[in-house]
């Protein structure tokens, strides 16, 4: 049994199987929506849900799996080729401690097999429970016969303090990619400001690395956010790219040890210091759901148009491991 998605305002319909998504339903019709998790946690994919009564309801549409025909009002959709994905056995090939508690792991794929995404996506990590992980691409798309991602460390996380330990070269895991709608707009000629919180450093290391491969005039500022100096786990990557004029380096510390001179305080609050207008700009924001929650809001009051705004929100499941 099928159902028919209406978009209001529009002449778009599709499909909707019986127990599935409007999210995925929307994908597999070869539309794109907003979204971030597929979790129903980060709201990026929050929209309109016309009820009975002809009354809008706001509702999460990678959860709306609707029994009958139904009118949605979400905050965008675009026309876009429909994604193919891969599920892959890919293999460990280098695990690296970047800070006490960021592993960069390496992965690669099978002979012949090309990783095709756009810088800033993610992939999914699918564990022996059924259960799956999101972890962004740290590595731009030309560098496609691997994949390189960031893992925070999380008291109890399922995979970050469970099988990672675990882990050795030469093991398997099933991945399946791309994910995601972070990822970078190249149509555009606006000025890039790129913020992150933690290990929402990875997909900004994709775009920017991805930049400078095609070697795009755009001027770019990367803010990275961070509690102390040493959670900034790759600043010397950032400050090379600085110093090589490709993208200005604005790192920014909550809680500095007494010895730092740099940017302090919350790191969308420096982004409005710098930038009281950001209506002529487009921002890409990825890290702590509060952080990207606060940007989004503050940054649309400063003026930036909220097509403009693509963020990415790294939240937590219900073993408190991070999509990161």
């Amino acid at each position: 049994m099928s159902y028919q998605i209406k978009v209001a305002a529009s002449d778009i319909t599709f499909d909707c199987n019986d127990g599935e998504s409007v999210l995925d339903a929307a994908e597999r019709a070869g539309f794109a929506l907003p979204y971030s998790c597929r979790k129903g946690v980060c709201s990026e994919c929050q929209g309109g849900v016309v009820n009975a009564q002809g009354i809008t309801e706001k509702a999460l549409l990678c959860c709306v799996r609707p029994s009958a025909n139904v009118t949605i009002a979400p905050r965008k959709i675009e026309k876009r080729e429909r994604v193919v994905r891969k599920k892959l056995d890919a293999s460990v090939f280098r695990i690296a401690q970047a800070a006490p508690d960021v592993t960069v792991l390496q992965l690669r794929l099978p002979t012949g097999v090309r990783a095709k995404f756009r810088a800033g996506q993610y992939l999914q990590i699918h564990l022996d429970d059924e259960t799956v992980r999101n972890y962004s691409m740290a590595n731009p798309p030309h560098q496609s016969d691997s994949v390189h991602l960031h893992v925070r460390h999380v008291a109890g996380g399922r995979f970050s303090d469970g099988v990672l330990k675990e882990l050795a070269v030469g093991r398997k895991l099933r991945i399946e990619l791309p994910y995601g709608e972070f990822f970078f707009r190249d149509e555009s000629a606006k000025p890039v400001i790129l913020v992150a919180t933690g290990t929402g450093f990875a997909p900004v290391k994709s775009i920017v690395e991805d930049a400078i491969k095609r070697k795009l005039a755009r001027p770019m500022k990367l803010y990275w956010g961070a509690r102390r100096e040493q959670d900034l786990y790759l600043a010397d990557l950032a400050r090379k790219w600085h110093d090589e004029g490709h993208v200005e380096f604005i790192p920014v510390l909550s809680d500095p040890d007494g010895d730092w001179a740099g940017r302090t305080g919350f790191v969308h609050r420096a982004v409005l210091a710098d930038h009281p207008s950001l209506a002529a700009h487009q921002v890409y924001a990825c890290g702590n759901p509060s952080m990207t929650s606060a940007a989004r809001d503050a940054f649309t009051s400063a003026g930036l148009p909220e097509d403009e705004f693509f963020c990415d929100a790294f939240v937590q499941t219900g073993t408190l491991e991070p999509a990161a």
